[in-house]
């Protein structure tokens, strides 16, 4: 061999090892953390935004302390208080009139003063009722004025108000009194002695104002899953309207298909050998239908969706700024989340966007199922708005930001980390075009949204609030729902009211009908309603007269008045309907923002109910009322348990009044119905389950604002696609050459239960 030769192979072999050592030095060691770099967000608030801010704890804490001494009655902390007891039941920012508002943000007017909304019941008067007084200035309150005769034009009668946790507690306590009057029975239907038994409250309450009457709807219960698939049959109606405990009663009782007027009568009937008796075992842990515990140990994980550089948001107080957005945030303890003042390249687009209200209406042949009609709302979608878990609920890098709320206590809570914000990468070209003809070139800007999220869990069902804000200048809010369905004993033509899930369990049928308040100010307060849609037109062609085609030509319309701008649910409606400007675009049309829904409603309750008019809400996928202060809401929390007399009746809202060149409103509902089947065992998934709808610009700029995009792309055939320099996305390699900074897992959503 070649002396040549032989010092190339050593050569080579230098070479190899060399290599090999570098890999083996390299191969275990961690990729550097991600470094935080602040991004520049172009931030004139200067703490305007406090105008709309949640109320602090400190701030509550002065409010219940001015009223502890200052209306002269003795209040009970409400977590304690009996139905003929004085109690503070809420207390929630009191928002500035509009105008207020608008001459500080705008006008360089002053401050409007801070304020607080106080619920108050009066059990403890001749006159028992619900007083809502407006207490300030925050943070040392100073005054009090009562406004409930100003807001619902006379008081609120005692028998409307919530139920609140004590007295479910009470009536459990009945409950359990009287079920122990039928031990035999208990035993051989349900292998208990009524104590580990599950109770679920139906809603509304009696069939005509003044009833307080409940059916309670009794489960299997077994630690560490939902019972609410477990149903054992027996169902109890409780008249629980006097204002002294010892005088409630429990009025009559259901079982497979039969009535009683008392624990005792079913016990004798069962003794007698008069009662069919469906025997339920006890269901176990490992076996009870609807568990959640994991069937297999973890898997590796999945892709996980993280910020190279930091987010690149910014959140100030109750504001965040991104990409030309700006949005103020809160949340309130009834009615849940609601955004102020959101703007887009600084113009402000809607004054206020929140959610009203969620109505939930079963069936059943049972009558805890057949008689309710939840309205979330008098529960408290806000205050039920819990923590949310971090990589699963809301990508595991999110901003968690803390809400606090005072109800039914004297003291504060906390919902820690309950509302997420973060930016969402939709895996989806927002825009995209490859040319294949004349140039050769690629052009592209990926859909990434900004997402503001809380998660409300109403008794069985958990409903995803989502609010999205696009580079293309549209608003995007989305809810899903999911948890568990509500279930009846099977019994019967129960089929007829859904599908069997279980050995004993009939998934119901119902319908969620969600709510929205929609202050839209397009480039200004003064806005008209335009609608437009297709039409086909028979014409002659100008090319060959004897001929004809079926052209489609543009119907625009403007709508004068508030009756012409009522949609009802599930009928036709123009595809296009847009709140517009007097101003115009460059091309001369007016500058606009269309409303876009995307709903599967059910049927809305027919208008012959006596209860209808309480959600007279629902008769409309879409309403455009003028703007009131005195209508600041489509419903009322009193709503619930007075149906039969409404405190709010959104369909008076409605009065013809002309809708041109002023200060509109938009009301959306959607809503879908849900037959429950096997898949919906344990949970209902959000998949198919979402709804919304789109505040979408039209006309409003002079060409798609997201071309403005820091993130867009475009290289042609010329260019090396490969080079950093000529395209973004080539620039992604080195960039995320690091591993993101992932906080301690940590989750403290059971303290405050």
């Amino acid at each position: 061999m070649h002396m040549k030769t032989v010092l190339i192979l050593l050569v080579l072999a230098l070479a190899t090892i060399f290599a090999l050592v570098c890999v083996l030095l390299t191969r275990g060691r961690a990729p550097s953390t991600c470094q935080h770099q602040p991004q520049e967000q172009e931030d004139t608030d200067d703490g305007q935004s406090l105008v709309f801010a949640d109320l602090t704890p400190e701030e509550m804490v002065q409010v219940v302390r001015y009223l502890q001494g200052n209306l002269g009655v003795q209040l009970v902390d409400a977590s304690r208080a009996k139905p003929s007891d004085n109690c503070i039941a809420s207390v929630d920012v009191q928002v500035p009139a509009k105008a207020e508002v608008l001459r500080f943000l705008d006008g360089g007017g002053a401050r409007p003063p801070r304020e607080a909304l106080a619920v108050l019941y009066f059990g403890n008067q001749p006159d028992p009722n619900v007083t809502e007084y407006v207490v300030g200035p925050l943070p040392t309150p100073a005054y009090h004025r009562d406004v409930t005769v100003q807001k619902y034009r006379g008081k609120v009668p005692y028998h409307r108000r919530p139920v609140t946790g004590k007295e479910y507690v009470d009536i459990n306590t009945l409950i359990q009194q009287e079920l122990r009057k039928a031990p035999r029975f208990l035993d051989a239907c349900c292998e208990s002695d009524g104590t580990d038994l599950a109770i679920l409250t139906t809603a509304p309450r009696g069939f005509k104002s003044g009833d307080r009457m409940t059916w309670f709807v009794l489960f299997h219960s077994v630690a560490g899953t939902g019972y609410y698939l477990s149903p054992v049959g027996l169902e109890v109606l409780v008249e629980h309207g006097d204002l002294h405990v010892s005088c409630w009663q429990l009025h009559q009782v259901f079982y497979n298909g039969q009535y009683f007027a008392s624990m005792g009568d079913l016990e004798d009937a069962f003794v007698a050998n008069l009662l069919e008796v469906i025997r339920i075992k006890k269901p176990q842990a490992k076996a009870v239908l609807g568990s959640m515990r994991p069937r297999h140990p973890p898997g590796s994980p999945g892709p996980l969706q993280y910020e190279p550089q930091g987010p690149r948001y910014s959140i100030r107080d109750n504001r965040i700024t991104f990409q030309g957005w700006s949005i103020t945030f809160g949340m309130n303890p009834n009615s849940g989340p609601r955004l102020f003042d959101i703007r887009y390249r600084g113009e402000r687009i809607v004054y206020e966007l929140s959610l009203q209200e969620a109505l939930a209406l079963y069936s059943s042949n049972c009558p805890g199922g057949m008689s309710t009609r939840y309205l979330d709302g008098s529960f408290g979608i806000g205050r039920f708005a819990y923590e949310l878990v971090r990589g699963l609920d809301c990508p595991y890098t999110a901003t968690y930001v803390d809400r606090h709320y005072l109800a039914e206590s004297e003291t504060p809570k906390t919902n820690q980390n309950s509302l997420c914000i973060f930016e969402h990468d939709a895996a989806l070209p927002l825009r995209r075009h490859f040319s294949d003809s004349q140039s050769l070139y690629y052009g592209g800007l990926r859909k990434k949204t900004l997402v503001i999220r809380a998660i409300s869990t109403l008794i069985n069902y958990d409903y995803i609030w989502d609010f999205m804000f696009h580079s293309s200048g549209a608003v995007e809010v989305q809810v899903h729902a999911t948890g568990y369905i509500s279930s009846s004993f099977l019994h019967g033509r129960g089929t007829d009211y859904g599908n069997r899930v279980g050995p004993h369990t009939l998934g119901t049928m119902h319908l969620h009908h969600i709510h929205y308040k929609v202050d839209l100010d397009v480039d200004g307060q003064l806005n008209s309603l335009e609608t437009q849609d297709m039409e086909y037109e028979l014409v002659k062609d100008p090319w060959s007269m004897q001929n004809t085609i079926e052209r489609p030509y543009l119907r625009r319309e403007r709508l004068e008045r508030e009756d012409e701008a009522a949609f009802p649910l599930n009928a036709p409606m123009p595809r296009y309907v847009s709140f517009a400007s007097p101003k115009p675009n460059k091309w001369g049309h007016p500058r606009s923002y269309r409303i876009q829904i995307t709903s599967f409603a059910g049927e809305h309750l027919p208008t012959s109910s006596p209860m209808e008019r309480s959600i007279s809400w629902g008769r409309y996928q879409l309403a455009v009322t003028r703007r009131k202060e005195e209508e600041p809401t489509s419903t009322s929390i009193y709503n619930q348990n007075d149906p039969w007399t409404p405190t709010i009746v959104f369909a008076d809202f409605i009065n013809n009044e002309t809708i041109t060149n002023e200060d509109l409103v938009a009301w959306i509902s959607v809503g879908f119905l849900h037959v429950p089947h096997a898949e919906d065992v344990p949970n209902t998934v959000t998949v198919g389950n979402g709804i919304g709808f789109f505040l979408r610009p039209y006309n409003y700029f002079d060409e798609d604002p997201s071309v403005d995009s820091p993130d867009s792309v475009y290289f042609s055939s010329e260019q090396d696609a490969g080079a950093c320099g000529a395209n973004p996305l080539a620039c992604l390699p080195p960039a995320v050459a690091c591993a993101p900074h992932l906080p301690p897992f940590h989750y403290g959503g059971f303290l405050n239960l």
